[in-house]
């Protein structure tokens, strides 16, 4: 498939393949939220979570309005957002029916401790982070790539504070 026949570069391709991808996970996560409620899970901080959504879609909007068409792909950062993918997937494997886009606990559940878990607290995180940084990157869009890096760490501070005091009954237990 060339993106040049559809009226945009290779950045816009991938910026809207990425794009399916997420709208695919919200897909997912809304199922397992769902499912984890009714199993008696609660949510926690709730009023941060649009941020989040605000956040990922603006990354996804400026890189697709503000990379030139023409702007060739650096593989040299798009190789690793590429594998930070497989990495993604992983996450959402080990993490299985637990796995969501908000802070849902069920404090009866252990805590998930395979896949990436094993030797990271949070991994998704990283994920996002290289993410965020790497794929503007690839597109010479160095003041995205700083911009919404700094906008993501402060969210993700907020987060994992929130994340780690629901967790923190769930950690204690054997």
């Amino acid at each position: 498939m060339n993106p040049d026949a559809l009226g945009f570069g290779w950045a816009q391709f991938v910026v809207l393949l990425v794009a399916a991808q997420r709208l695919g996970e919200l897909v997912i996560a809304r199922r397992n939220t769902q499912a984890l409620l009714a199993a008696g899970a609660r949510e926690v901080g709730a009023a941060h979570y649009p941020l989040f959504i605000l956040l990922h879609g603006s990354w996804l909007l400026m890189l697709f309005l503000v990379v030139p068409s023409g702007q060739p792909a650096d593989w040299l950062f798009l190789g690793p957002f590429v594998f930070l993918q497989i990495a993604r997937v992983w996450v959402v494997a080990s993490l299985g029916r637990f796995w969501t886009t908000r802070i849902i606990t069920l404090d009866a559940a252990p805590l998930v401790k395979r896949g990436p878990y094993r030797v990271l607290r949070h991994p998704n995180y990283v994920i996002v982070a290289g993410e965020i940084l790497l794929l503007p990157l690839a597109f010479g869009a160095l003041w995205v790539a700083i911009l919404f890096s700094l906008l993501n760490a402060c969210l993700l501070i907020w987060r994992i504070r929130l994340e780690e005091q629901a967790l923190a009954g769930r950690r204690e237990q054997p």
